[in-house]
This record gives structure tokens, sequence and C-alpha cells, in this order.
């Protein structure tokens, strides 16, 4: 059996597990980076419980031994390593064929890895949280601006007072100083994770805001501060970070927005559309067709 996030596994059996095997369980949830390098003889002996302890606790998770288990542990790791370190692994992208087939590919399993594993209850929570904030404030920082912008580009049609939290010339706790208790931020963070971006939802929760985050999986640092995390994965072995999942994720998001705003949005589309009709904002078929 094979799972896309062990650690989420771990947390979900945990309570059922016997005393030996939540030894382990344990050191793999605050040390999966090192213990994805082990053997089951040497994780056992750094936890206190024999080989076979480790191997039947693999099997208890579903796997059929500790080799299947090491090895979703090992992808695990390659999510969180450095640019540097990426390069030395994305062997599978040796040509531009390969570099298309496997970039794709992996792209679609994140994004139906999303349905597998997303929580339909934190998804409405976020919606109506989001909906019933008095601000709304979204970021995201580095790889991750683009994904805050996109998502605040659309919030922006649909909710009052939307504001992007940008690495300008203000800081973003500036940028965050007036959000209170009836105020939401949306926290997009994904590897390799913004330290910024953690210190700002950290600002934020202390003064009181709900705190969303978009992010990769429940291991991720922005989770200890947020009420309502919504999970899309990023897994791409290469120098690059892959947007795709979590661009569909926030697509959802904002549809789902709409759709609860119903006639109220219709209306404020149509008016939209005469404002751009007026002020010849898109090139409509007249005109390419004038030219």
């Amino acid at each position: 059996m094979k799972y896309n996030d062990i650690i989420k596994v771990i947390q979900k059996e945990y309570p059922r597990l016997s005393k030996g095997h939540r030894l382990i369980a344990e050191y793999l949830i605050n040390h999966y980076d090192t213990a994805a390098f082990m053997t089951a003889a040497s994780l056992g002996e750094t936890v206190g419980v024999s080989e076979s302890t480790v191997v039947r606790f693999a099997n208890v998770l579903g796997y059929e031994g500790y080799r299947e288990l090491q090895k979703e542990l090992q992808e695990l790791v390659k999510s969180k390593l450095t640019t540097v370190q990426r390069i030395s692994l994305s062997s599978e992208f040796s040509n531009f064929e390969n570099a298309l087939r496997e970039v794709i590919k992996k792209d679609i399993h994140n994004i139906e890895n999303i349905l597998k594993e997303i929580d339909y209850r934190a998804f409405h929570e976020a919606l109506n949280i989001t909906l019933e904030a008095e601000h709304v404030y979204i970021l995201g920082l580095r790889s991750s601006s683009f994904l805050a912008g996109y998502l605040g580009f659309y919030l922006n049609f649909i909710l009052d007072n939307v504001k992007i939290i940008t690495a300008g010339p203000n800081d973003v706790f500036e940028q965050l100083f007036k959000a209170n208790k009836r105020d939401v931020i949306i926290g997009i963070s994904y590897p390799r994770y913004s330290k910024r971006t953690l210190e700002a939802l950290d600002y934020a929760k202390g003064k009181g805001c709900k705190v969303l985050t978009i992010t990769d999986s429940l291991m991720s640092p922005a989770n200890q501060y947020s009420d309502c995390t919504l999970i899309a994965s990023s897994n791409m072995i290469s120098f690059v970070d892959s947007l795709v999942a979590p661009m569909s994720l926030i697509n959802a998001f904002i549809i789902a927005l709409g759709t609860k705003k119903g006639k109220q949005i219709t209306d404020y589309f149509e008016d939209l559309e005469n404002i751009w009709k007026k002020h010849d904002v898109y090139i409509t078929n007249n005109n390419h067709n004038k030219e």
C-alpha cells in the first residue's frame, strides 16, 4: 500500500499503536529526514526497539516491508531539498522528451492527490471564514507570490477589502499592522518555506486574525499557525517548484466562493463587462477584424 504523505498516515494511526511502535512513530515525525536513510536495525537501535519491531511497524501502516516505508520517507525528504541538491536528483529529466513527459505526469499525479486527500470539511470551513471576514489579507512570498497574486486578482472581483501582502518597500508587518480578529490572512507556503511568511503568519495570529494556509502537507511549518489548512502537493524533483496542483486548488476555491455569492457576482460582472466594453479593455471580434 502506498501513501503520498506518510507523516499524515502515522499521525492518524498513532492512537492505535503499541508503546514500541509509538516510539518509532514519534522519531519518524520529528526526524523523518534522518530516518529516511537509516536501516531497520539502526532505526530500532536509535529508538530502543528491535529490528523486527520496526518491520512490524511498517506492516501495521500497510507496507509490505520496511524498504517500502523507507522509500516513502525518501520521497518526502526529496521535496524539502535545496535547489542544488534537487538538480543532482533530476536524472529522469535527462532529455527534452523525458522532461516533458515526466513533468506533466508528476503534475497530474499531484492534482489527483488533491481529490484523494482533500478534507472537504476544511475546504467548506475555509470558504465560510473568508466570506465572513471583514478584511482578507493574502500572503505568499518568493515563488508562492505568483499564487498569491492570482488568488488576490480574482478575489478582488468577488470580495471587498482584499489586500495582497507584497515584498515591497513596506515590510509585511507594516502591511498587516491594522489587521485584527475580524480579519483573515490566507498564507500560501511551499518548499522551500519562506521564513518571512512564517513570521508574518505568527504576527497575524498574535493579532487575533483567523489564519488559513494553502501548503503541501500537514508537516508544513505553516500548519502550526493555521486555523484551517488546505493541502495541494508540489512534489517535483527539479530546480523549480511545481505550482500546478496549488493553482488548481486555488481555482476551485475561487469558483466555490463565487458560487456562494450567487446573483451578487452575476450583477457585479455584468457591470464590469459594460466598463470593459466602454473603455475597450479587451480585443473583440469586431476590433480584430478591423485590424
